[in-house]
């Protein structure tokens, strides 16, 4: 083995492979740190479907409705 393979490229193999460990563990935390705060701040990509009684029960909380109407219309439903 020649004593100058670092000069011929020998060491530039490693430094490149060096940068893109360190890369790849950078993207890493930050995902990890994306992920994190996602889980945490409750408001994710969870979809809340709304039932029709949660509906009828907001119309008639706001007076869109009476409370006859509400009536009916939660018998109506739940039949």
């Amino acid at each position: 083995m020649r004593a100058d393979w670092f000069m011929d490229g020998g060491m530039g193999i490693w430094m490149l492979l060096n940068m893109a460990i360190w890369i790849i563990a950078f993207v890493g935390i930050v995902l990890l740190i994306v992920w994190a705060v996602r889980k945490t701040s409750g408001n994710g990509h969870k979809k809340v479907e709304e039932t029709a009684l949660d509906i009828l029960k907001k119309r008639y909380a706001i007076g869109e409705i009476t409370k006859e109407e509400y009536q009916k219309k939660k018998k109506d439903i739940s039949s």
